[in-house]
């Protein structure tokens, strides 16, 4: 991932809505939930969330498909994952936070430090 993939896809997370509605589909796994469930959900119009999941869509953050009549729309899990480790590696100090592959688990374990600063002298 570079610099601009990762602007795309902050900026099309940085609105309240879209936010949400990723959120909402994080919980919902690998199944995902249809447009009108998370309308629903957000009290958000049909045209209005239609609008915000194209943006993230765009972004590659969400994938789609149809089933019937629906669209079902799920978070893009590996992109994410990619996005957070590209903050990781590029913009943490190994002191402060690492990734690494558990081969065993097959998945990718993020580590944060505890990281408490010192009081300002005044």
């Amino acid at each position: 991932m570079d610099i601009q993939e990762a602007i795309i896809m902050f900026d099309a997370l940085s609105q309240e809505t879209r936010l949400r509605a990723f959120r909402l589909l994080v919980q919902a796994g690998t199944e995902g939930l249809a447009a009108g469930v998370l309308s629903e959900e957000l009290g958000t119009p049909h045209n209005t969330m239609s609008f915000h999941l194209s943006h993230l869509t765009n972004a590659g953050i969400l994938s789609s498909r149809k089933e019937g009549r629906s669209v079902i729309y799920s978070a893009n899990f590996d992109v994410m994952r990619d996005l957070i480790g590209f903050m990781i590696k590029d913009c943490c100090s190994v002191e402060f936070a690492s990734i690494r592959e558990d081969k065993r688990k097959g998945c990718s374990i993020i580590e944060l430090a505890d990281y408490c600063c010192e009081p300002k002298n005044k």
